[in-house]
């Protein structure tokens, strides 16, 4: 079985990314799959549409050859920071919920509100 912090792992093992969060999103012909959000090291490598896509084409190479087309992501979506909470936990049920067109729930543990900001406008972009 095949879970989203393996896939985590195999696009962390990029060398431009610095940290990720995967999560599964609905589908209707697959039940679920998952969508990848990534910080960059270096962000100049994503100051064109043609960057992201280049950057977004390697991850996804990183992790078919860790674990196979079938572990691929919908997408990876690039922003500068994750949405966490206090203590440095990612807030991945709320990034789900977001990229389903859920409400968050509870964010009263949210260091930085901005960072599901970023997850909203990547979604969009």
């Amino acid at each position: 079985r095949l879970g989203t912090r393996e896939i985590e792992e195999a696009v962390s093992m990029h060398p431009n990314i610095a940290e990720c969060a995967v999560v599964g999103v609905a589908d209707s012909l697959k039940g679920q799959l998952p969508l990848a959000f990534a910080v960059a090291k270096d962000v100049s490598k994503l100051s064109s549409a043609e960057g992201k896509k280049r950057l977004e084409k390697e991850v996804m190479a990183t992790v078919d050859k860790h674990l196979g087309a079938i572990a691929r992501p919908k997408a990876v979506h690039f922003v500068t920071l994750l949405p966490k909470t206090r203590s440095g936990k990612t807030l991945r049920r709320s990034i789900q919920a977001i990229a389903e067109g859920r409400d968050p729930g509870d964010l009263t543990t949210i260091e930085d509100p901005n960072a599901l900001e970023q997850i909203k406008q990547a979604l969009h972009a």
